[in-house]
């Protein structure tokens, strides 16, 4: 006999659910600065000598194709710059410009202002916890065992 499991039991639904709200928080905190979530977490992930704009994707688990579609929108808000390395000519590095400094800081300064929030509100042993469950989480994902009969 097949087991069913409740929806607010289930441990994906819970991890979606939390952070289908931290997104729309983020998102509407952005939209007061012109941003959204994604922008912000573009420009937080760009440093100051310029990142190859290969290695952005993979640092946010973004898609290539929507990463480059999201350069794009940025370059033409005027928060980036794309720039042949001066050293191997063959790669691009993204640069902020002095407005997407600006952004960058009103993103950093909102995702801190959600983690002191949250750790003002929530005892360090369940952090803690949490970050454990979570960590123990991925390591169990990352090891691809789960499905293997």
């Amino acid at each position: 006999m097949e087991k069913t499991i409740k929806l607010d039991e289930a441990i994906d639904f819970q991890v979606r659910w939390a952070w289908y709200k931290i997104i729309k928080m983020y998102n509407t905190e952005a939209s007061n600065y012109g941003l959204s979530m994604a922008i912000g977490q573009v420009l937080l992930n760009i440093d100051k000598d310029g990142t190859p704009s290969t290695k952005l994707g993979p640092k946010m688990g973004m898609e290539p194709r929507s990463l480059t579609r999201m350069l794009k929108s940025l370059e033409g808000k005027g928060l980036i710059v794309k720039r042949a390395d001066k050293l191997d000519k063959r790669m691009v590095r993204v640069f902020l410009t002095k407005e997407g400094e600006v952004k960058r800081k009103l993103s950093r300064d909102t995702v801190l202002h959600f983690n002191k929030f949250m750790r003002e509100n929530i005892s360090k042993t369940k952090m803690k916890n949490f970050f454990e469950v979570l960590s123990k989480m991925n390591e169990l994902i990352d090891n691809n065992d789960i499905y293997k009969k």
